[in-house]
């Protein structure tokens, strides 16, 4: 009898075990889903503040959308079409029609414009949060580009600061935040984070940058840490898409981000194959569904 009953015992036990395994792994898979999402940028996609850009992003298998505020140059502001309530409603209407979530909204115009170089910054900063309100997104990319190069030009860092202070400070006030790129290394972005010292300034990472430089690209992240980056380019320079991407284990990376607790929208900006460049669907539906391959695991 007490046999019988051990046996009845273990079995149970064991069909328990079994039975709830594939739920357990669904509900990992669930969270790691929820916790990294893919998003695509619209400017790259070849559709910027085009609202085709919901139904491209949808066919190429991402989650969200990063919307550039509209080319720069030598303008004195940027070709912003979402300052009308019109194209506001719009593109809100696309993206739920796509499922489309906005992940940010970029300023792609200061990669070749310098940002301590424009006596009217602050109007351009302004235009970005009044957007960013508008279409209800918390997070802004602002690259510090070519001509704010803190590492070739550091005579510029002193009036850089105070800007980003400034700009920090007028996101923080409207809870938002702003992500800037910069050439430093992780321990320099640290120090420059210091000197800014305004809680709506942030890293907004690029995987790019410390592989260029010849960098450790996963010892980088653990030393910002989670709280420093907000957003992450989750891209090489073009070459190849990141399946064959022989320099960036998105294993490991995943495995970093874990470990760091980091969680957030991956941007797919670049790693385009050089020989296709303009195939636009080709190049990044094989980006996003490599993404979602390994961050879903």
């Amino acid at each position: 009898m007490k046999r019988s009953m051990l046996f009845l015992l273990v079995t149970v036990v064991v069909s328990n075990s079994l039975c709830s395994s594939p739920k357990e792994k669904n509900d990992t898979q669930s969270q790691d889903s929820e916790r990294y999402r893919i998003a695509v940028c619209d400017w790259m996609i070849l559709k910027r503040q085009k609202a085709g850009a919901f139904e491209l992003a949808r066919k190429i298998g991402a989650d969200g959308l990063e919307l550039d505020m509209g080319s720069l140059g030598k303008r004195d502001s940027f070709e912003n079409k979402l300052r009308e309530p019109h194209f506001q409603e719009l593109f809100k209407e696309k993206a739920k029609e796509f499922d489309i979530t906005l992940s940010s909204i970029a300023m792609s115009g200061f990669y070749a414009q310098s940002l301590v170089g424009r006596a009217n910054y602050l109007d351009l900063i302004r235009d970005c949060l009044q957007t960013m309100k508008a279409m209800k997104v918390k997070v802004a990319f602002l690259p510090l580009g070519t001509e704010g190069d803190l590492v070739k030009k550091p005579g510029i860092r002193p009036e850089m600061v105070r800007r980003l202070k400034a700009i920090g400070d007028m996101a923080a006030k409207e809870g938002l935040t702003i992500g800037i790129e910069t050439s430093l290394d992780a321990k320099g972005e640290i120090e420059l984070l210091k000197e800014i010292d305004s809680p709506g300034i942030k890293i907004y990472f690029n995987f790019q940058n410390p592989l260029v430089a010849g960098r450790d690209v996963y010892e980088e992240l653990r030393l910002l840490g989670k709280e420093r980056i907000c957003q992450i380019h989750c891209t090489d320079t073009d070459g190849v898409t990141l399946p064959y991407n022989k320099r960036l284990d998105l294993y490991k990376i995943k495995e970093t981000l874990d470990g760091m607790g980091w969680s957030g929208w991956l941007v797919v900006e670049r790693s385009r194959d050089a020989n296709d460049v303009r195939n636009v669907k080709g190049n990044f539906s094989a980006n996003v569904a490599y993404l979602k391959q390994v961050f879903s695991q």
